[in-house]
């Protein structure tokens, strides 16, 4: 009943607020849990920014409603028999928001920008299926002609690959690898994403930036499918209070919200039966990343006790309550051609104790106290009390709590200042690899200084197996070293996706395997401004 009430109060309030008078309302109104760190697609790295910059940039190919590449900026493509060569055929008349063509040398020219170590992307590695990608991110080769990259004229661009990969056509449609328009960067260096001076080829123009209030995208009318583009306007709103987000969408200020992070934990139930609320399962895993490198937790024994001291089901029932299945591993059930992640560590608070003992802390006398990192959001912090309990509780150990801004826990994450942190990751494509190729030692994704040979040479095989039961092997060997011989990670839940949607008005929204949900695709059956 509290709950429920304090719901209406606030409701009615910022009822009051929506009635104000206020500049034109756009078309969608999304609310995302976080200001994006960045909109340059080398260097997206989350979810909340890769959302903004999909919809101002496009690669050789795009994502449809239902999670699928499609073609994008190249209309057609030919493989290879041995499946190692692509030719993709861009579209004529495409062009940059300058006018100025899109051309086969701008992907060239990106790719080699994305792929060079001074440019700090961390997604480059996705590359490195690329023949000479690999070598040129890592500086062994300097030239850039080498790498399996060139325009043939200005409207076919040539990829030559190391091995058959056969999810190359999802990563076209990744934004890592979209074109950007280098003579921008050029001339005005970081800031060439300020919206004065951006210049982009998606279906929406950056309109205007105000940080920490709103992010306005507006239809681009030089997109090649702009008569698709249903949507003029979008207005994008970072929110980190559920209950203000949830406020928002129920007054009517707010269209779409697909953050999980933005369902009030002591609502969830009641918001289950809402008709705008929806999930579905897609590829995406909650786990906590351990720094490798930071005593006490160089010593695998200390990793595996902290995996084996959580009770990871308390977590789905008590909290999350969304019906997320535990994981297992860190790559969810049904990801990619019959896969299935290998049993991880469990729950066994003696083994725990024993492994803890082993490692120089008897019943946890002389732990040294840590940090565990989490970001500002109800359920983030719920769960970490949550777990905060099961450790003190199993290895009678203290975990000290650390709410950081998004911004500056990826920060923390990628400087390897932290002990234990939560995180997630949502595959960019429905493969193993999406998952497992992140802990390989020169992985810019890997944040937990993460570094095996064995591990890596399992899934560098992996890369080069044609035969898909003989991969899936590989990949289970490699994973269980991740999650269960070393604990590298702790794997607790696979994701649910979550929308905040009325489906009865709101068009072209869809639950999928990748989560991506493409503006550019969504449309109005009625006024938005009144759902």
């Amino acid at each position: 009943m509290r709950c429920a009430l304090r719901w209406f109060l606030l409701s009615a309030i910022l009822g009051l607020v929506a009635c104000s008078p206020e500049r034109e309302r756009a078309d969608l109104v999304f609310i995302q849990s976080a200001e994006p760190e960045t909109i340059d697609p080398a260097l997206t790295t989350d979810q909340v920014s890769m959302r903004l910059a999909t919809s101002l940039f496009e690669g050789l190919c795009r994502v449809t409603v239902a999670g699928r590449a499609e073609p994008g900026m190249a209309e057609r493509w030919e493989i290879s028999e041995d499946k190692k060569t692509y030719v993709f055929h861009l579209r004529a008349g495409a062009t940059w928001t300058d006018g100025q063509p899109v051309v086969a040398q701008d992907f060239v020219a990106s790719w080699q920008r994305a792929l060079d170590p001074q440019t700090g992307a961390d997604y480059a590695t996705l590359m490195h299926v690329i023949r000479g990608a690999k070598a040129f991110t890592e500086g062994g080769e300097k030239d850039f002609a080498k790498v399996g990259v060139r325009a043939l004229d200005a409207q076919t661009l040539e990829v030559q690959l190391e091995n058959p990969t056969p999810y190359f056509i999802d990563l076209c449609s990744f934004v890592t690898l979209s074109p950007v328009p280098l003579r921008t960067i050029a001339q005005h260096g970081t800031a060439w994403i300020k919206p004065d001076r951006i210049v982009s080829n998606g279906a929406y123009v950056l309109e205007e930036w105000r940080l920490d209030d709103r992010i306005r995208l507006r239809k681009n009318p030089r997109y090649w499918d702009a008569a698709n583009v249903k949507l003029s306007t979008v207005e994008v709103k970072p929110v980190q209070d559920a209950n203000t987000a949830l406020s928002y969408f129920h007054t009517g200020q707010c269209d779409l919200m697909m953050d999980k992070g933005m369902v009030p934990p002591t609502l969830t139930q009641k918001l289950k039966q809402q008709p705008w609320f929806h999930t579905g399962p897609f590829l995406g895993t909650w786990f906590i990343r351990i720094n490798n490198t930071r005593p006490p937790f160089n010593d695998p024994r200390v990793r595996q006790a902290f995996a084996l001291a959580l009770e990871k089901s308390r977590i789905v029932e008590k909290i999350t309550q969304l019906g997320e299945p535990v994981a297992q591993g860190i790559t969810p059930k049904g990801t990619g051609q019959g896969y299935e992640p290998p049993e991880g560590l469990n729950h066994d608070v003696k083994r725990a104790q024993q492994l803890l003992a082993e490692a120089g802390y008897p019943g946890g006398k002389g732990f040294p106290r840590v940090e565990y990192l989490y970001i500002p959001l109800p359920i983030e912090r719920n769960i970490a009390i949550e777990l905060q309990a099961m450790w003190q509780g199993n290895l009678g150990v203290t975990v000290n709590l650390v709410k950081q801004e998004q911004k500056v826990w990826l920060k923390s994450m990628r400087e390897l200042d932290y002990h234990l942190c939560r995180s997630s990751w949502v595959g960019d494509y429905n493969d193993p690899s999406t998952f497992l190729d992140l802990f390989t030692s020169a992985n810019g994704q890997n944040r937990m200084g993460y570094a095996d040979t064995s591990y890596d040479a399992l899934i560098g095989e992996a890369a080069r197996e044609p035969d898909i039961q003989r991969r899936n092997s590989l990949f289970q060997q490699a994973e269980k070293r991740l999650v269960s011989d070393q604990a590298a990670l702790i794997p607790v839940y696979s994701y649910v996706g979550v929308q905040f949607y009325h489906a009865d008005k709101l068009l072209g929204v869809q639950g999928n395997l990748i989560d991506d949900h493409p503006f550019r695709c969504m449309s109005w059956k009625a006024d938005p401004a009144k759902p």
